[in-house]
């Protein structure tokens, strides 16, 4: 989807509700500047696809959820959080993953932004999960008290998606 920046926003919000729903608290929020003044942070990994490829040696520039809670003054919370995209694609994280130090929120890909196709503006980065975790214009996301599937999860794909352990389907 197109994403227009000067419009664009990324938000916490708190358990309950989904995603933008009244009945939720917003934590945090930031727009396109607001996020790239943030401390930035530099990402050399690896991503892997479900249908077993592989990108070697790829750079990202963005932000850690770290400083996003930093920032926003969120304590690190336990549980799970469920990431938002424009055109209402969903995947769910357990926020020791999400914590990771090689997530990241990213805006820049080899030194560019990300492209609109390959998720830009802000992409979010799970290296050491399958690709779908890594979802593509991200906007936002929420906490969750308990685990819940995202878009994918919910036609069959891992709750968790280790390339590690080959968790590629429900059954695996």
């Amino acid at each position: 989807p197109p994403v227009d920046t000067a419009a664009w926003e990324f938000t916490i919000h708190g358990p309950g509700g989904k995603g933008n729903d009244s009945g939720t608290e917003t934590l945090g929020s930031w727009d396109w500047s607001a996020l790239n003044a943030l401390p930035q942070t530099e990402l050399h990994t690896d991503l892997h696809c479900v249908t077993k490829w592989s990108k070697l040696d790829t750079d990202w520039r963005g932000v850690t959820i770290d400083t996003l809670f930093e920032d926003a003054g969120i304590a690190r919370p336990g549980g799970f959080v469920m990431a938002f995209c424009d055109g209402g694609y969903t995947t769910n994280l357990a926020l020791d993953v999400l914590t990771d130090d090689d997530v990241l929120f990213a805006y820049s890909h080899d030194g560019k932004p990300i492209e609109r196709d390959h998720g830009g503006p802000l992409r979010l980065v799970v290296p050491n999960r399958y690709a779908w975790k890594s979802a593509k214009w991200v906007g936002g996301m929420q906490f969750l008290d308990e685990d819940r599937p995202g878009f994918w999860e919910m036609y069959g794909y891992h709750m968790y998606g280790d390339p590690w352990r080959e968790q590629r389907y429900t059954n695996d």
